[in-house]
């Protein structure tokens, strides 16, 4: 079970921002190695996707975009970092730049285990 500090939106909003997360056919890539491969600039991703969102809010006022953004990216950002340090959380702290009781809280937020 989730224990977030914040009300998330509805369920309709969070799917509009969701798809506009979605990363488009024309997104430059780089090659980490021949198996991965990353967009080259998020902040641009995430510039788009809010745009994108605010757009289909058809002139209604958006309301906790701030929280709402932040818990889509951060859980899979904790996720994806603990599969690369093999689930060592004090290396995938590191990585971070959080302390290992701040990987731990959030870990509990989101539920990842």
């Amino acid at each position: 079970m989730q224990h977030l500090p914040f009300s998330l939106p509805t369920q309709p909003e969070t799917l509009m921002l969701m798809d506009a997360l979605q990363p488009s056919q024309n997104l430059d890539v780089i090659h980490i190695d021949d198996r991965k491969t990353a967009p080259v600039n998020l902040s641009s991703q995430v510039r788009k996707a809010v745009e994108q969102y605010f757009s289909q809010m058809d002139g209604h006022q958006a309301s906790g975009l701030h929280a709402m953004v932040m818990s889509e990216v951060e859980k899979p950002l904790l996720e994806a970092v603990l599969e690369h340090t093999g689930h060592n959380q004090t290396k995938a702290a590191k990585t971070l730049g959080l302390s290992r009781s701040t990987l731990r809280k959030k870990m509990l937020q989101y539920d990842i285990s």
